[in-house]
């Protein structure tokens, strides 16, 4: 079965998404609130050009997928949802997590697949880290740390914990493997008032498990570095490496307690080989396989409703730290 899909939202983003899926064949439709630019994007894939509300009402689109700004996905997606839609959304799920909760809900209602956007979950980097985790070969975990930072593009309308953490506390998740009891978070904000440039959120698991995650668009240059401390070994995926076979690292490092004190032993650096393949693509592909199959994604309804609820946790505490700091000021 081919699958047809609507593309909607045509800009940074989207325009990506679109180019992605007419590769893979199933851009049907493309849907933007600007006509010049769904038109163009049209002619580009051979695609019509339509409204949103004429994808809903055409029967012969299965599928739509959602880069729209963050205050639509949860309306527009519980609208595809309801008119039989399978739809792939954007990070985030939702901005509330009481709306990420109906969307789930609907999906169930409906049978339709619900996918977000958690791009790097489709990393073939990533997705090998897992399996090492899963494998045991880091022993138990023990912390978690995840840097995203960069210089630019700084935002207005959205702050650095909603624009960069989904990604990092959708990995965390993953490998953990469970909800961390106690999120707190802090940050400060220099060039807009009240929008935090940087960020840093905690995060403390049942089995012990730590994690911290630390995004800035204020640093000095580009670092996309996640790490992983087993009490066997050590791993680091550093999406930043520019070179594609030195982005996975297992440090056999370790803690001896053989003597009267702990001594750090550190063992060999060994680089992962790891096929590559676009993150991009993989998850379209992965969406439309679902789709065929009826398999839950990687990233179902359920996974964006956890990540969400997350960040909700670590907003409340980021927006009470900035209050703070204006009153320290």
């Amino acid at each position: 079965m081919t699958v047809r899909l609507a593309q909607v939202g045509c800009g940074y983003w989207g325009k990506n998404l679109a180019r992605n899926f007419a590769q893979l064949g199933a851009l049907h439709a493309v849907v933007d609130d600007n006509p010049a630019t769904s038109a163009a994007m049209a002619a580009e894939h051979g695609a019509l050009a339509m409204t949103f509300g004429s994808v809903l009402e055409d029967p012969n689109i299965q599928a739509v997928s959602l880069a729209t700004p963050a205050p639509q996905h949860a309306q527009m997606a519980l609208a595809a949802l309801n008119a039989g839609k399978h739809v792939f959304v954007e990070k985030p799920l939702a901005l509330e997590v009481e709306e990420a909760r109906q969307l789930v809900d609907a999906a169930q209602r409906t049978g339709q697949i619900l996918m977000v956007g958690h791009l790097l979950q489709y990393h073939p980097i990533f997705i090998a880290l897992c399996e090492i985790v899963k494998k045991g070969e880091l022993g138990n975990l023990r912390h978690i740390y995840s840097n995203r930072l960069s210089f630019g593009k700084i935002r207005v309308e959205e702050n650095v914990l909603w624009s960069f953490a989904p990604h990092d506390v959708s990995m965390v998740l993953a490998l953990a493997g469970e909800m961390p009891h106690d999120v707190k978070a802090e940050g400060s904000s220099f060039v807009t008032q009240n929008v935090a440039d940087n960020a840093i959120c905690h995060l403390h698991f049942p089995s012990g498990i730590t994690a911290h995650i630390n995004v800035s668009w204020m640093h000095p240059f580009k670092e996309h570095r996640l790490v992983v401390v087993g009490d066997k070994a050590m791993a680091a995926f550093e999406d930043s490496q520019p070179d594609w076979s030195k982005r996975l690292a297992i440090y056999r490092n370790h803690v001896d307690h053989a003597g009267a004190f702990p001594l750090a032993v550190k063992g060999p650096v060994e680089f992962v080989e790891v096929a590559s393949a676009e993150p991009l693509k993989e998850e379209c592909g992965h969406f439309l396989d679902c789709i065929q199959t009826g398999n839950a994604p990687r990233t179902d309804g359920a996974e964006g409703l956890r990540v969400l609820d997350v960040l909700r946790q670590a907003e409340d505490c980021l927006v009470r730290s900035l209050d703070q700091a204006g009153k320290l000021a």
